[in-house]
Order: C-alpha cells, then structure tokens, then sequence
C-alpha cells in the first residue's frame, strides 16, 4: 500500500544547504528548523532559515516556493539575477534626482516574503560572463552601513495582521485606499516641519526623505511590496490608473495605497539602504528621520489603517492561486 501523502517528508531537510530567495535575488541559506503541523501537506511546510554572512536578525521563515537547492545551476541563477539587479542599480543612478534621500540614492533591492518570490522576472538563462559577478561575500555583507531603526510594537503588530489577512485569510486591502501614502506624507510633514527651524537643513532633509520615499514607493510597489494574493488586484488597479475612472485616473501607487503597504516599504528598509552607496552619516540622518516617522505613524494608527479589509470573489481567489 502505498504511504499516505502527510507521511511523506518535506522536499527541504533541517540543517540543508540552500538558495532562498528575499526580494527578487537568491541567497545562500542554511535551513534552521522545518515547520510541518498535523495534516498538512509536505509541500505546506515553513522552514526557518538563516541566510549566510547576515546577522540572524535577518533570520525568516519561508515556504517552500522562497527556496531553491543548492545546485551548480541555481548558483548561476543567483548570480545572473545579481547582475541584473547590479544593472538596474546603475541604471538608476542616472535617472531622476528626485529618488535621492538626503543625498544618496534609494536604489532598488530585495522585498520580502512571497511578494516577489512569485513575480520575480529571471530573464535569458544564457551562458555565465567568466566571473563578473558572484555571490557576495561575508565582508561584502558586514562592510555596508546599517540602517536599522525601533519600529513601534503597535506598528509590528499591524504588520502581522497585515500578513495574515492576505496570506491566511485572503483579504485585501480595499482600494482606493481612504488615506493613501500621499496623504499620509503629506499630513507627517504638516505637522513636523512646524517644529523645525525654517530655512534650516533639518526642513530641507525632511522634505527629502518623504520625496524620496514617495518616489521609492511608486518605483517598488509593483516589483518588492505585494504579496502573491494581491496582484490581480494590482493588475486591475494599473488598468484603472489608465481608465477614465475617476477614483483611478491618472494616479500613481502613493496615491492609490495606504500605511499598509507603506508599513512594508519601511521595513524593508534597512536591507534596501544597504544596496546604497550612502556614506554613513547620511545613513544615520535618514534612521532618524524615519524612526520619527514611524513613532508619529504608531500615534495616529487608528486614523491611517483599514479597519475593514475587503473579500474578495471566488472568481478572484481562484485566479490569484492560479497566477
């Protein structure tokens, strides 16, 4: 007789040597314990990974989707979406000043979760350049600066839901939403320039960062802030943008989306500022600008969350499995 399926093992093994994807580029990863609850699929199964040459800060639990084994061809994926990433980067760079935050560059980097596990674009699989790009090194990783700022309790707690209603419970976060990333910007800078000096370069280095972060929220929604469930969500709403609808036209995604997503941009960022070339005091400036950011968003929660998230049709969970 053939085994049942939940007395099969998991395709990934405690203690593996792996590739796991975070954002849209691999990394090497070590896996720390496999998750498999009573009745459960092998291929439901989380596992805890610790990725090489980070802190276990960055430690995370995946699904089996994020992972990818450690195979001489995998490797050479890894580094093909590392230069591509590189490319972009420089791309960006001589592109619009107005992605700046207090004078350096917000470049694009690596998500989170399955946001772009699942939409990641690998590109040609065409023959490796000689060794112009490889995996980064340990000191690579330890050398950038760091950018890491007190996210409030309150805030993290937002962020569970956040992914338990989208990822669990397949929800979404209704759209337009009633106080999108403009507005909340907007009414931050309000209240805090008041309290700085006019004229000053404190002003003028607030009014960067939200630009910044404005501009950077529009660039990375698409491509490191969604979760799987949420793009035909997003798909809709970009064919809204060019509809003559009017709670759509002509929008962009800061003008669309709210704290929710604003919320995964600012955790991510971090990981994102260390793809910089930001110097360090720079980096310091901007860890102060948005942990006040973050402290002023966790007094006013209640105001810039959704309270009631949207269910969608079957029609639409369907297809969103499907995609």
């Amino acid at each position: 007789m053939a085994p049942s399926r939940q007395n099969k093992a998991p395709p990934y093994a405690k203690d593996e040597k792996v590739l796991c994807f975070h954002g849209d580029l691999m990394y090497e990863a070590k896996i720390n314990q496999v998750s498999l609850k009573a009745g459960q699929k092998p291929e439901d199964a989380q596992y805890h990974v610790h990725y090489t040459g980070w802190k276990a800060s960055w430690d995370d639990w995946v699904s089996q989707d994020r992972m990818r084994k450690y195979t001489e061809e995998n490797k050479q994926l890894a580094t093909q979406l590392a230069a591509q990433a590189r490319a972009r980067t420089q791309g960006a760079k001589g592109g619009k000043k107005g992605a700046r935050a207090n004078g350096s560059e917000m470049s694009s980097a690596r998500g989170s979760e399955e946001r772009v596990a699942g939409s990641s674009s690998f590109g040609g699989r065409g023959p490796r350049r000689g060794r112009d790009y490889e995996l980064e090194s340990e000191d690579v990783f330890h050398s950038r600066p760091s950018v890491k700022f007190p996210i409030p309790d309150i805030l993290k707690g937002r962020l569970v839901d956040d992914w338990e209603n989208v990822t669990k419970n397949n929800q979404l976060v209704p759209l337009p939403h009633p106080h999108p990333v403009t507005k909340i910007l907007e009414d931050y800078a309000a209240e805090e320039t008041p309290k700085r000096l006019e004229g000053s370069s404190h002003v003028d280095i607030l009014q960067e960062t939200l630009a910044g972060l404005k501009e950077y929220f529009d660039r990375s929604l698409g491509r490191i802030l969604l979760y799987r469930f949420e793009r035909l969500q997003y798909a809709q709403v970009i064919k809204a943008w060019q509809s003559e609808d009017p709670e759509f036209h002509g929008k962009t995604a800061s003008d669309t989306y709210g704290a929710e997503h604003l919320m995964r941009l600012l955790v991510s960022m971090p990981e994102l500022i260390a793809q910089t070339n930001m110097d360090q005091q720079s980096v310091n400036r901007l860890r102060e600008e948005l942990a006040k950011l973050c402290a002023w968003l966790s007094r006013h929660e209640t105001k810039y969350f959704v309270s009631v998230w949207e269910s969608p049709t079957q029609d639409y969970i369907q297809r969103a499995k499907e995609s």
